[in-house]
């Protein structure tokens, strides 16, 4: 297990703890707490309403494969901090990794 924090837009940080043997992406384990993500395509990196911004950690995340970054291209507000949740998996190297949940403010 490990610690991840989400950021509100009032700054404050709530942690989350994740496993990391279970074979989920984040967006699905921002679903089982309850986290208003829509994933319209169901993780396929079409639709971007799992968008969130990496504020803390971002060294180390795998890279975004060429599907993330063409659906990212497509948001007015993607920026070099951007991911999709869908395409992350959490593992221990994510421990202590902050982000905000970007789909919610684009909506």
């Amino acid at each position: 297990m490990i610690n991840i924090f989400i950021e509100n837009d009032l700054g404050e940080r709530q942690a989350l703890e994740v496993p990391t043997d279970m074979g989920f992406n984040l967006m699905e384990l921002l679903k089982a707490y309850e986290y208003d993500i829509q994933a319209t395509c169901g993780g396929m990196a079409l639709c971007a309403t799992c968008h969130i911004e990496v504020l803390e950690g971002k060294e180390n995340l795998p890279e975004s494969n060429d599907q993330e970054l063409d659906t990212l291209d497509t948001l007015p507000n993607a920026d070099a901090n951007s991911r999709l949740s869908c395409q992350l998996r959490p593992s221990p190297a994510m421990d202590g990794l902050v982000f905000r949940l970007k789909a919610l403010q684009e909506a």
